[in-house]
């Protein structure tokens, strides 16, 4: 190799602080020995590294290009030390979690501060992602797991439920409906509706509802995502059919949730690779997750305060 490990650390201690002398004190040895490591280094590139003018050195283009290479390198290279450091303070390294949207608001953030407080060396990196996009995300291996509200089909995954919920419906505080214990599909149909758009998954989940009950969907809006529902609510827009999990995670003083008579059903869903045969972190992800499953935190007195009980 004709740029050695110890050479870039001379070269790039040089050009960090523009001087022999600068570099030798930065890496605690003698000014010779840096001068005669960035000679031999400019003999063996066959490059001119360095100007000297007026008793100073003065990189080159060539050195400018190179430093960046270097840099880089050098920085990859601390990676990999603090790795290394860290194996010797128990489990480490990165994990890759996708969710859907809805479930971003309490359990993925539950689930990922145990994870953390469990395991304070393995770094999280997570993000929401759609249904339709979540199957790609595994296989690919952008995410090691994914977290989805409702069950996917796909002969490559494993698909393990771990929990239930349901929708729910969602009105402005003091709304005429919640003078009643439970609402029904009939109750919704007559009032403006915010509904999920019938193309994506939760759309189709609530057309069907409708269906069921021998009732056409006549939605006042069309939303693709939850937490415009809210917001919309929120304003006077209507009411609107949601999920309990956006709807437990609602910090508000005029919305209100009032749970359904006509039960919709949501299976929040573990999904992984088929290919993915190993002992992983996403498995001890899956394990706090299940945890959590079995064990859900009580709420003060029973229940959330504007959030009448689903079961």
């Amino acid at each position: 190799m004709k740029f050695s490990l110890r050479q870039m650390e001379v070269f790039r201690a040089v050009m960090l602080t523009g001087s022999i002398n600068g570099a030798a004190k930065l890496l605690f040895t003698s000014q010779p020995a840096v001068s005669r490591i960035v000679s031999h280094t400019e003999q063996t590139l066959g490059l001119s590294l360095f100007s000297r003018i007026k008793g100073k050195l003065v990189p080159t283009p060539e050195a400018e290009v190179l430093f960046l290479e270097v840099d880089a390198f050098y920085q990859h290279a601390l990676r990999v030390d603090d790795f290394a450091r860290g194996l010797t303070r128990g489990p480490s390294g990165t994990l890759n979690i996708s969710s859907s949207p809805c479930l971003s608001r309490g359990m993925m953030p539950q689930a990922i501060t145990k994870f953390v407080q469990r395991y304070p060396n393995i770094r999280v990196n997570y993000h929401t992602t759609l249904l339709n996009s979540m199957a790609q995300e595994v296989l690919s291996n952008k995410v090691d797991i994914a977290v989805s509200v409702l069950p996917l089909e796909h002969p490559n995954l494993t698909v393990q439920p771990f929990t239930e919920g349901r929708m729910v419906c969602l009105v402005p505080l003091g709304h005429e409906l919640t003078k009643q214990a439970a609402v029904s599909i009939a109750d919704l149909a007559r009032y403006q509706l915010i509904a999920h758009h019938p193309a994506i998954p939760f759309g189709q989940l609530i057309s069907a509802a409708f269906r069921k009950a021998n009732l056409t969907l006549t939605s006042h809006i069309d939303i693709h995502q939850t937490d415009v529902a809210c917001s919309l609510v929120r304003l006077g827009a209507g009411i609107a059919m949601v999920d309990q999990f956006t709807a437990e995670g609602i910090d508000s003083h005029d919305l209100q949730v009032l749970p359904l008579v006509d039960e919709i059903r949501l299976t929040p869903s573990i999904v992984r690779s088929v290919f993915d045969t190993r002992k992983t972190h996403a498995d001890k992800f899956a394990e706090i997750l299940k945890a959590m499953a079995s064990n859900p935190p009580q709420r003060s007195q029973g229940r959330h305060p504007k959030f009448l009980d689903v079961a």
